[in-house]
C-alpha cells in the first residue's frame, strides 16, 4: 500500500464525471500540476457499463482516478428518480473501483456525500456516525449508493492493499452546476429563481419549505483544492469530511442569493413541501488535521457563481 505521499505531477489521471460541476473542477485544479489528465465522455464510455469501462481501464491504464461522476440532483430529483439514483450510482461506483483494482491503479478517491450521514445525526456529524442510524427518506437511494461506494473503496484496501480512499463533501455550488428548476441543487435552484424573477419584476419569489433547515455549502473550486491536497497527502481507510465547518438556514441562503442577484422582491416560504434533514453540518476536523482548510465565503462563492451562470446563459442565448 502506498504512503501518504503522493505526487500527482507527472501521473495519468483519470477524471470520470469531467464535464459535471465537481469533475470540472477538480480537472482545471490537475491542470497546474502537470498531469496527463484523462477524461471520457459519456458517448464514449457509458460508466453503468461494466465491459466498457474495463476495456477502457485496460487500454488506458490510468495511475491515479478522482471518482467524480455521479447521477446528481435536489430534494425533488433525488425523491422522485429514486431508482434511477440507486442504480446509476452503484452502478458507476462499481465498475470503476473493481477496474481501477484489477489495472492496478496507483491510487483511487472515491467522492461520497454528506447525505450519508443519518437524518438525525449528532451536529456537527463526524466520520464516525456513518450507519449509526436511518437515512433521510428523501435521499437515502442516492445515499445507500453513496455508502456502498465508500465501502467498496474501503473493502478494496483491505483485502488487496488498494491505496483506495474515500471523501465525503458537503452541499456544493459554483460553476458548471445544473440550474434546473426542480432537479438541481439549493444554491443553483435558487440563484435561477431569483434571477428570473429579477428579470420578469416578479413581486415575490416562493422557496421550499419553512426555511429554517441548516445547510452548509462549499465552493466548488474550494472541494476541488481539497481533493488534491488529500489526494497527495493521505492514506487511511477512514474517509474525510470536506466541508467548510460553518452553516446558514435555507432562509438565510435565499436572502444571500437575493442580495447577491439583485432581487428586491418578498421571499414566500412554501411550507407544504418537505425540508429534508433538519440540519447537515460536517465535522471537518479531521480534514484540519491534514492541513486544509475551506478558503471561499459564501457571499464571494455566490457573486462568483452568479457571475459564471449570466456567462453560462449569454452564451447560449
Amino acid at each position: 500500500m502506498a504512503s501518504a505521499n503522493y505526487a500527482l505531477a507527472g501521473k495519468r489521471v483519470y477524471v470520470p464525471g469531467h464535464n459535471g460541476m465537481v469533475g470540472g473542477a477538480i480537472a482545471r485544479r490537475l491542470a497546474s500540476k502537470g498531469c496527463d489528465i484523462l477524461t471520457t465522455e459519456r458517448s464514449e464510455v457509458d460508466l453503468r457499463d461494466q465491459a466498457a469501462v474495463e476495456a477502457w481501464f485496460k487500454s488506458n491504464k490510468p495511475q491515479a482516478v478522482f471518482l467524480a461522476a455521479a447521477k446528481v440532483g435536489g430534494i425533488h430529483a433525488n425523491n422522485v428518480y429514486r431508482a434511477d439514483f440507486i442504480y446509476d450510482n452503484l452502478s458507476i461506483a462499481l465498475n470503476i473501483i473493481h477496474a481501477a483494482h484489477r489495472h492496478e491503479a496507483e491510487k483511487l478517491m472515491f467522492l461520497g456525500s454528506s447525505c450519508i450521514y443519518p437524518k438525525h445525526a449528532h451536529q456537527p456529524m463526524d466520520e464516525g456516525q456513518l450507519l449509526q442510524g436511518p437515512l433521510e427518506p428523501t435521499n437515502e437511494p442516492y445515499a445507500i449508493a453513496k455508502i456502498a461506494g465508500l465501502k467498496l473503496a474501503e473493502s478494496y484496501r483491505r483485502q488487496y492493499g488498494r491505496d483506495f480512499i474515500s471523501v465525503m463533501p458537503t452541499n456544493l455550488y459554483g460553476p458548471g452546476d445544473n440550474y434546473h428548476p426542480e432537479n438541481s441543487h439549493v444554491a443553483a435552484a435558487l440563484l435561477r429563481r431569483f434571477h428570473e424573477a429579477k428579470l420578469t419584476s416578479a413581486r415575490e419569489v416562493v422557496v421550499w419549505g419553512t426555511g429554517t433547515p441548516r445547510r452548509e455549502f462549499l465552493y466548488v473550486e474550494d472541494l476541488a483544492d481539497a481533493c488534491v491536497h488529500l489526494m497527495e497527502t493521505y492514506s487511511a481507510d477512514e474517509p474525510v469530511n470536506i466541508g467548510t465547518g460553518e452553516d446558514v438556514t435555507i432562509k438565510e441562503l435565499a436572502e444571500q442569493v437575493a442580495q447577491t442577484v439583485g432581487y428586491g422582491g418578498d421571499i414566500v416560504f412554501d411550507r407544504s413541501k418537505p425540508d429534508g434533514t433538519p440540519r447537515k453540518l460536517l465535522d471537518v476536523s479531521r480534514l484540519k488535521k491534514h492541513g486544509w482548510s475551506a478558503r471561499t465565503p459564501l457571499a464571494d462563492g455566490l457573486k462568483l457563481t452568479y457571475a459564471s451562470f449570466l456567462h453560462s446563459v449569454h452564451r447560449s442565448a
